[in-house]
């Protein structure tokens, strides 16, 4: 294929369905230029996208595969080098990925996760208080600020044994990774920072181990057979969880408040036991991806997409980018018919990537579906009046084309 007049990326993320809608009108994969002029092949057909997340031609190692990297054309100061110059899971290919995974699989067990929520359930309730208080009197409250935000990390915080004195560090640093229209200083700052905060969690747990992730995490890094985490990979596993564990919820519950405040006929199918919140969650995740474009992959040979179930004659060249549309490919109407930009939570077939697919199938996954299973009910039930406290059109989207949610949700308690 030739790279010609690709779709450029808004790197702030101003209207993520309306770019979606154009990368998917171009045709199945799509070139679009990333912030920088990086180029990169946006695959927006759920079936393909499917097919080349599970091809083992396709890598996430820029350092191996990239030709872009190999030729020392990728620096330091670029908005999304985070995303491709950590060395833990997200980032690894082949036998790397299984080592790095399996050691963290064994440690963010599905006990762990099913075992937090109680807490889930406390936090929630704590913070409801404080949504009730901060409305009282009928006064605005920005929902995602108090309470679709404050969760995950807090959940996240604790599942890690994070410090209370960090957290509000942490938090600064995770929206910059974020923040994909990102200047050179902000890009540098927020490296420099994250290592910081990591070190320093990682120094409390050393010298105080717990019963939580980053303690385990130490251990596998510290085991004396088989083949330990690195320094730098416990410290960008440490990132990875952080950063994945807590924006995907954020906005997983943001959007779905905001699409049932704005759909009431959704709510109602829930309230009268024509949809569960199961259903309010996955349709969520399709029509509303908290992520709506991952960066990055890379062919690590030549992709003839018409052996994929792509175009025919159309080729990913060896080395080249490739763009993950989520947003678009939760949206496909070959895979969900033609009222596939309409959030319906009784629709029959919810299928989705939200949370990726194949052997990169977010390890989080279950920790986020569990986070609005308890938080999504909570809310309704305690605030069965909620509404938006200003009109759709003056929402704004978060700084953005990686993270899919609103800067803010004003909302009425009731």
């Amino acid at each position: 294929m030739e790279f010609t007049h690709p779709i450029v990326i808004d790197p702030t993320g101003s209207d993520i369905h309306g770019e979606a809608a154009r990368i998917r009108e171009r045709g199945p994969v799509t070139p679009v230029e990333l912030p920088h002029g990086v180029p990169a092949w946006a695959v927006s057909s759920a079936p393909l996208l499917k097919r080349l997340l599970t091809d083992p031609r396709v890598s996430k190692d820029a350092l191996r595969h990239w030709h872009r990297w190999l030729d020392g054309e990728v620096s330091p100061d670029w908005p999304l080098y985070t995303w491709v110059a950590v060395r833990n899971m997200f980032t690894a290919y082949g036998t790397e990925h299984k080592r790095l995974r399996t050691l963290v699989s064994k440690a963010f067990t599905a006990r762990r996760t099913a075992a937090l929520r109680p807490r889930i359930e406390e936090i929630a309730a704590e913070l409801l208080d404080r949504v009730a208080k901060a409305g009282a009197g009928g006064r605005a409250v920005d929902l995602r600020e108090e309470f679709c935000y404050p969760l995950p990390i807090q959940v996240i915080g604790e599942l890690l044994g994070l410090p209370e004195e960090l957290g509000p560090e942490l938090r600064v640093v995770v929206d910059s990774v974020f923040h994909t229209s990102a200047d050179a200083a902000e890009v540098a700052d927020t490296y420099t920072r994250f290592y910081a905060v990591l070190g320093e969690l990682v120094a409390a747990k050393r010298a105080a181990p717990g019963d939580d992730l980053t303690s385990a995490l130490i251990a596998a890094r510290e085991e004396e057979n088989g083949t330990p985490l690195s320094e730098q990979e416990l410290l960008d596993t440490l990132m990875l969880m952080i950063s994945a564990g807590h924006e995907t919820t954020v906005n997983l519950l943001d959007n779905a408040v905001h699409a049932l405040l704005t759909h009431p006929d959704q709510l109602a199918h829930v309230r009268a036991g024509r949809a569960s919140w199961d259903d309010v969650i996955e349709e969520t995740l399709r029509a509303e991806a908290p992520v709506a474009s991952l960066p990055l992959r890379y062919a690590v040979e030549d992709l003839p997409l018409g052996e994929l179930g792509g175009p025919e004659g159309q080729v990913i060249r060896k080395g080249e980018a490739i763009l993950a549309a989520y947003s678009a490919a939760g949206r496909d109407p070959e895979q969900h018919g033609p009222d596939a930009g309409t959030f319906d939570v009784t629709r029959a077939v919810k299928d989705h990537l939200a949370f990726g697919y194949g052997v990169h199938h977010c390890l989080g996954a279950p920790l986020g579906r569990l986070e609005a299973r308890v938080a999504l009910p909570a809310l309704f039930e305690r605030f069965p009046g909620l509404t938006l406290a200003v009109p759709d059109g003056e929402l704004r989207p978060v700084d953005s084309f990686i993270s899919h949610g609103h800067r803010s949700l004003p909302v009425l308690t009731g």
